[in-house]
């Protein structure tokens, strides 16, 4: 159904994504339906496909973004600590930010300096989105995303948008107990999305959901 979601503008894709039961939660459509994509995307912002946004990344699909955000959804209450691994465009992080609030944290990571700076125009294209970045409710950093950000660890849900070419265990130990990740993991010519869980005791549970095709979590380009 996701070819089906696309629309003529931010509105009616989120509502095509919805009414396609993509999106499930009214939490998750109200933070989706406050950040235009057309912000973030150079292109055909609002086809639920993925966009080029240079340096050899994507903005993912919008589809993509909504089982992320509802994946992660019991995790990204008000004041929760995000961690969000090839933050790109800067989109998701925005709309974890409306997730988990003014009294929340999320933290963009990517490894291409150009794509942070344009991850923080990008949202400081809004006036809430400029008020996130100057409270510093949200923060884009430049480093090596396989190895998460431990300086703002521990974290109640991090999500990855490059595809890990391994269970990295980094950024496992850097969930909260409890917590969440959501992960596409390469495994010989396919990927697929894993959702790890952490418990209040520290117990880790991987579960394997569907194939996907993303870019890699990789070194920068050359």
């Amino acid at each position: 159904m996701a070819w089906r979601s696309s629309g003529s503008s931010n509105a009616a894709l989120i509502a095509n994504l919805a009414r396609n039961g993509l999106i499930e939660s009214d939490r998750v459509k109200d933070a989706m339906a406050k950040v235009d994509r057309a912000h973030y995307a150079p292109s055909n912002p609002y086809e639920d496909s993925p966009q080029p946004i240079g340096h050899q990344a994507t903005i993912s699909a919008p589809h993509m973004h909504a089982s992320a955000c509802e994946s992660l959804l019991p995790y990204l209450y008000p004041g929760a600590k995000v961690l969000d691994i090839g933050s790109g465009s800067g989109y998701l992080s925005a709309v974890f930010a409306r997730l988990v609030g003014p009294t929340g944290t999320v933290i963009g990571v990517d490894h291409i300096q150009p794509l942070v700076t344009l991850a923080e125009n990008n949202i400081a294209k809004s006036e809430d989105g400029k008020r996130m970045l100057e409270s510093g409710q949200v923060k884009f950093i430049k480093a090596d995303g396989r190895k998460g950000w431990k300086e703002g660890a521990p974290y109640d849900a991090i999500h990855v948008g490059a595809a890990a070419a391994e269970h990295h265990t980094d950024l496992t130990d850097q969930l909260k107990s409890p917590g969440r990740l959501f992960v596409p993991v390469q495994e010989g010519w396919m990927q697929h999305i894993y959702v790890i869980d952490k418990d209040k005791e520290g117990n880790v549970k991987r579960e394997k959901l569907y194939g996907v095709q993303y870019v890699p979590l990789t070194d920068a380009p050359v």
